[in-house]
């Protein structure tokens, strides 16, 4: 007898339900032990709350914890529910994004297994090969078979792909990137492999100004972009300095000290998430990013998009069922200062720019 898609839809998620909590990857340090660096923060949890915000860009001082920071947000998230065996870790509750493999498997029903949210590095130096997969050559001169070995789009798809010194990538991988991001497929057409997967992955970079500028069509999908500075206040590099010396001292003891922190705000994000779906953007929000944008003279609307997305989310963060002006103002300088046009004229950095146009908007 055939089965509707809702029937195969339950038995796919017939599996009893997977722990929302998961104790802390040993080794790891806490992102809630994070000093400081609240704007790089808060655009980590509002990427991990939403990711159709596009991903963060944090720009910065060498040593300010911009890697620590997006390493220590992969071991806080809770795990997520992925096809058993699939190399893509399809959503086994989104049937229409499935990979060919496991579409097939469909009207089997497909196994269900928690798995951690993958958080991928992308090196400077990876091949397009190494990035988009190729012809598994073991296999095929082992067997004679051609298979398709995936690559790390492949392994970030529903995560985080992350990646240093992004300034520096190369022009061909950040093509790559580019197509992917904007379709959320990667598409392999060599050495006789036809393959299409699925690759939506949050987009995450980190890297140093002073070392070269980011393309403009690939700063454009970045969602949020962050500065984040050396810490000029005495406390706080001695917090941060504290800190680091007692995890690299024990970071087994550091973890365990932090963990109530660490399952805290877990809970926060999941109940954020669950939240999202029914915070209410007005009018009156819409219309005031509107025309701080326009204020701005921001090209498109992808400024205005993402800042009433992140608005939303930060409003979900905080358990609120409304966005305000205040959630505008806390998320405007990271969803616009990258997306600003070079004004000759004004020295001002993109961030002053940015306060400025808010005190004119909002008053």
């Amino acid at each position: 007898m055939a089965l509707t898609q809702s029937a195969l839809s339950r038995r796919a998620l017939k599996p009893d339900p997977l722990p929302a909590i998961r104790a802390p990857a040993t080794g790891t340090y806490p992102f809630a032990a994070i000093v400081g660096q609240d704007e790089m923060r808060r655009a980590l949890l509002i990427a991990a709350i939403d990711p159709s915000v596009g991903g963060v860009l944090v720009f910065g001082d060498r040593g300010t914890g911009k890697s620590t920071a997006v390493r220590a947000l992969a071991a806080l998230l809770p795990p997520m529910r992925a096809v058993a065996g699939c190399p893509y870790a399809c959503d086994p509750a989104e049937t229409a994004g499935l990979c060919a493999t496991c579409q097939a498997r469909l009207p089997h029903g497909l196994p269900v297994q928690a798995v951690p949210v993958p958080v991928v590095d992308l090196p400077l130096g990876a091949t397009e090969d190494r990035v988009v997969g190729a012809l598994d050559i073991g296999r095929a001169l082992a067997a004679g078979e051609k298979a398709f070995e995936p690559g790390l789009l492949a392994r970030a798809n529903r995560g985080f792909l992350y990646i240093d010194e992004v300034n520096l990538l190369e022009d061909h991988l950040v093509d790559l990137l580019l197509d992917v991001a904007a379709s959320g497929v990667n598409t392999v057409e060599r050495e006789g492999l036809s393959v299409r997967h699925p690759a939506r992955f949050v987009l995450v970079g980190s890297g140093n100004p002073e070392e070269g500028e980011l393309r403009p069509q690939l700063l454009d999908r970045f969602g949020l972009a962050v500065e984040v500075t050396t810490p000029t206040d005495l406390p706080t590099r001695i917090e941060i300095v504290r800190r680091r010396d007692a995890y690299e001292r024990d970071a087994a003891g550091f973890g365990a000290a932090w963990a109530g922190e660490e399952r805290a705000l877990r809970e926060t994000i999941l109940a954020a998430r669950d939240r999202l779906g029914g915070v209410v953007v007005p009018d009156a929000a819409l219309e005031a990013a509107a025309r701080l944008c326009l204020a701005l003279g921001t090209d498109g609307l992808r400024g205005e998009l993402t800042l009433m997305r992140a608005a939303r989310a930060l409003a979900s963060l905080e358990g609120q069922r409304r966005v305000t002006t205040d959630h505008l103002r806390g998320v405007a300088p990271a969803a616009l200062r990258h997306r600003l046009r070079r004004n000759p004229l004004d020295e001002a950095g993109s961030g002053a720019r940015v306060a400025r146009a808010l005190d004119e908007v909002f008053g």
